[in-house]
């Protein structure tokens, strides 16, 4: 929604932000990428056929910019491994790599002066996309960096690094950062660079942007790093997501994202369904434009004018608005949840069924109940407990870890549980993980409950609380058909109790999660 048609309201922990019709805005595109991928990837290439494959999905991003820029657009960013593809070894990308000069060393146009560097065919052809549109542009790809295994102990036996490289241009068609991804996802190709980066860029129209790369998000540096710490509220995210339901769906987790730490992303994500990778957003702390499609064989050029979010661009009164992991209202006129939301009648929820209903956390503490049963969630063990009724109170605990659930729904036929796990995810990546989780469950066996689907019937009206022993928790509701939607109040109650509620869903409700990050415990 352009900013000249409507007046937001932003609200944190009590600060409000007023984004009027005057207030700084501008035109950011994500384009989803169809990729031509190389069909024998370990197989090397030399420099000529490696350009050539490159060049077909090139061509595309030329014809995107082109579109981006008829539309206003002043950013474009594109999604990882899209100009290459992936499942390469490290021996089989060589033809692929190119040396991307440090922009705090090196002040270069590829596309102004070409010869300047050998072997920077691909850098020369995004530098003057981003010239010939006047447009910034962000896109990924492979690179290589020489070192010395005498005065570098970290350096590869073969004497370079080579890195999944996030490299942004102005719209000049200057280098003005780039990005080496160190939280690498089954990337046999690549190095993690020695040192985390912490990369941003200044624009004209925007001011101040961070740079990261898919499962990057899910760990603190850079990603938590870069907006708690720095201060960064515009993040530029290409991403190769394979979704994973019901908990880390690409647009699911980027609208959580988003939302708990308060910042715009934009992310691009890759299209290849058959790996089922598909996602991509403009997103903003209270809305979105999306694209999820797993089924279509073409890309998609999303386009929106968003506010400004950098505080140093916006000026005086907007520093403090923004805070991330607080928490905080869509609605426009309300900072504070509805007194109804805690005085549910609870009469009706006394049950004689065995399942342990307590409204305190101490109560619940002190052991689960038969009720409970144990079903695998995204390669986690999860304990649940099913959702009986038309309106419950409901907790279950793991440790220190406690979820308590109200929830009002009028249809009983789906069968929906309450789910918690508090421990260290080891599959696909090592990462501690404090979770409340209320899933639909695909049939009406308790180990159905954490199967993958898109679909509900059944809209609940909840009050999902969990206590934490992490500060970093993203709260996501999932709607069926992929909708995605927003808290109406979330936030810290009572010290380590973190909540969010919402009423009146005009969808099936697939899944509501409270998504808790302990990044001290990674190494656990």
């Amino acid at each position: 929604m352009a900013l000249g048609f409507a007046v937001f309201l932003l609200c944190l922990s009590g600060l409000h932000l007023i984004l009027a019709a005057d207030h700084p805005s501008y035109v950011a595109a994500v384009y989803e990428h169809r990729v031509r991928l190389n069909s024998n990837p370990r197989v090397p290439l030399d420099r000529r056929s490696a350009l050539e494959h490159m060049k077909q999905n090139l061509h595309v991003f030329e014809e995107q910019a082109v579109l981006a820029a008829q539309q206003g657009a002043q950013i474009i960013v594109f999604p990882e491994d899209a100009i290459h593809g992936f499942n390469f070894t490290r021996a089989s990308i060589a033809g692929y790599l190119e040396t991307v000069p440090n922009p705090q060393e090196v002040t270069w146009s590829p596309c102004a002066d070409p010869h300047r560097f050998p072997d920077t065919e691909v850098l020369q052809s995004l530098s003057c996309m981003a010239q010939k549109n006047h447009l910034f542009v962000v896109a990924n790809m492979p690179s290589r960096q020489s070192c010395n295994r005498t005065a570098d102990p970290h350096c590869p036996a073969d004497g370079q690094y080579q890195f999944n490289t996030n490299v942004v241009f102005s719209d000049q068609g200057v280098i003005a950062a780039r990005y080496h991804k160190q939280n690498l996802y089954f990337e046999a190709a690549f190095d993690a660079p020695p040192e985390c980066e912490y990369v941003t860029f200044t624009t004209p129209f925007a001011g101040r942007f961070g740079v990261f790369t898919c499962f990057d998000i899910l760990f603190r540096d850079p990603a938590v790093t870069l907006i708690k710490d720095m201060g960064v509220r515009q993040i530029v995210y290409p991403t190769a997501w394979m979704n994973q339901l019901p908990l880390l769906a690409a647009v699911q987790f980027q609208r959580s994202f988003s939302h708990a730490t308060g910042v715009t992303l934009l992310a691009a994500n890759i299209r290849a369904a058959e790996y089922g990778i598909t996602g991509s957003g403009i997103f903003t702390p209270w809305d979105s434009l999306i694209h999820h499609d797993t089924k279509g064989n073409s890309g998609k050029l999303l386009v929106r004018r968003v506010p400004v979010l950098d505080l140093s661009f916006i000026g005086d009164g907007a520093d403090k608005a923004l805070v991330p992991f607080s928490g905080y209202s869509k609605e426009k006129l309300k900072s504070e949840e509805p007194e109804k939301m805690h005085v549910w009648p609870t009469s009706s929820f006394d049950s004689d069924d065995g399942v342990k209903y307590c409204q305190k956390d101490s109560e619940c503490a002190q052991g689960v109940t038969s009720a409970t049963f144990t079903s695998i969630m995204m390669y986690d063990n999860f304990t649940l407990v099913p959702l009986q009724g038309s309106e419950g109170n409901i907790s279950i605990c793991s440790g220190s870890v406690c979820c308590h659930l109200l929830f009002r729904r009028s249809d009983t036929h789906e069968f929906y549980a309450l789910g918690i796990f508090n421990g260290l995810h080891v599959v696909h990546g090592t990462y501690y993980l404090e979770v409340c989780a209320l899933v639909k469950c695909t049939g009406d066996h308790h180990s159905s409950c954490g199967e993958e689907t898109e679909h509900a019937h059944t809209p609940v009206d909840f009050r999902l609380t969990g206590t934490f022993t992490t500060r970093h928790v993203f709260p996501g509701i999932l709607g069926s058909g992929m909708t995605l939607d927003i808290p109406d109040h979330s936030g810290w109650e009572s010290g380590n109790r973190f909540y969010m509620s919402r009423t009146g869903m005009s969808t099936g409700l697939v899944t509501a999660v409270l998504y808790g990050r302990h990044y001290e415990k990674d190494n656990d």
